[in-house]
């Protein structure tokens, strides 16, 4: 499901490309009243990293096509919608990573609203051929495939841009009209997976699940259904947790880490929350199709304890959310996460390139460090 430049975009092992010659490239995505990528275009070689830097309003980094700029490539990478607020001048801003596999083009658009339409792109070796992507895009009228979501993030996230999904039985490709916030009604295709919950909602939910509190290792509530559109905030309560995406095969451990395809999951970092604190850190995500979705943990023993939580799981199959919780168990919360209270931001990017450059795989991880 998963063609070239998806794979370039995850987190693979290529022992040809040794981590210590690539190059790292800076794009800056929106701003105060900039509907832009900046620089729009660059040229990368592979095994390069292209970090974005998510500015002021709601913007996507989505992998589109040269003759479709304003349409999500058939199995394209998505950053989904990350949301920065306008008195957010001082940053820390979230962030996102592409590394780039081969110098094939990789075209690039914002699916908010128009922005696209209004010249939102950016793209990896474009050759002689940007201009005229920027003119198609300008050009097009065709609705964008998904809208935004309106909650927001209190913490900044840095994450990797994630792959399309993959399921054992495919997806059915489904189109539907959805009403998101605002009242405004999108036109969209997507994959749908047989066995999930409904694909299509009236109305966009965000869908809150507490993670932790007062002597709670849980996700509540643990599982839910959720359809195409809809948000989930985790809310994170007491001690030190993250919302980490696995998968059912290896619930304790990152998708990122475990994905044998190029799928790089989400992943919250630890928050860690005193127990006089009122004012709870959230990370949301947006579900962009109906395939299960399997989170954890990662603190140390937490998902060793049941720790987890699902969306969309098929309940009526073995892989259900008790099997995924029983596994998880029954793993015992077998995990990489490690965590460290001296560790400063600049000293955890270090250690993981130098881990990079030993193992010679791009790992692109957005990790957190216990208190």
């Amino acid at each position: 499901m998963l063609n070239r430049i998806i794979t370039s975009f995850a987190a693979l092992s290529f022992a040809t490309l040794p981590a210590v010659f690539a190059a790292e490239h800076a794009v800056t995505v929106g701003g105060v009243g900039i509907l832009q990528f900046n620089p729009e275009s660059l040229t990368a070689d592979p095994g390069d990293v292209i970090t974005f830097t998510f500015k002021q309003k709601n913007h996507t980094v989505s992998q589109s096509t040269l003759s479709n700029p304003c349409q999500l490539a058939e199995n394209g990478f998505d950053s989904g919608f990350v949301p920065v607020a306008d008195n957010n001048t001082a940053g820390p801003f979230p962030t996102a990573q592409f590394t780039v596999q081969d110098s094939n083009p990789v075209w690039v658009f914002c699916r908010q609203a128009n922005h696209c339409q209004q010249g939102m792109v950016f793209a990896v070796n474009p050759g002689n051929n940007f201009d005229a992507f920027k003119a198609a895009a300008t050009g097009n009228t065709t609705s964008a495939n998904a809208t935004s979501t309106s909650a927001t993030a209190t913490a900044p996230v840095s994450t990797t841009i994630a792959a399309a999904p993959i399921s054992a039985s495919g997806p059915v490709t489904v189109t539907a009209t959805v009403t998101v916030s605002g009242g405004q009604q999108v036109t969209t295709t997507y994959g749908s997976y047989p066995g999930s919950s409904a694909p299509t909602s009236a109305v966009s939910t965000d869908h809150k699940i507490v993670v932790g509190g007062p002597g709670l290792l849980t996700f509540s509530p643990s599982n839910i259904s959720a359809q195409m559109g809809d948000t989930i905030t985790f809310e994170f309560q007491e001690k030190n947790h993250t919302a980490t995406q696995s998968s059912f095969a290896d619930p304790c451990r990152s998708l990122t880490e475990t994905s044998t395809s190029g799928q790089v999951g989400f992943d919250s970092g630890f928050m860690p929350v005193s127990t006089t604190t009122t004012n709870f850190p959230t990370f949301t995500i947006q579900v962009n199709d109906t395939s299960p979705i399997w989170v954890y943990c990662k603190q140390t023993g937490h998902c060793g304890q049941g720790m987890v939580f699902s969306a969309n799981a098929v309940e009526s199959g073995s892989n259900n959310f008790a099997a995924f919780q029983s596994k998880a168990k029954q793993l015992n919360g077998t995990s990489s996460a490690t965590s460290s209270s001296s560790t400063s931001a600049g000293e955890r990017r270090a250690d993981a390139h130098r881990d990079v450059g030993v193992a010679m795989v791009v790992i692109t991880l957005a990790a957190g460090m216990m208190l």
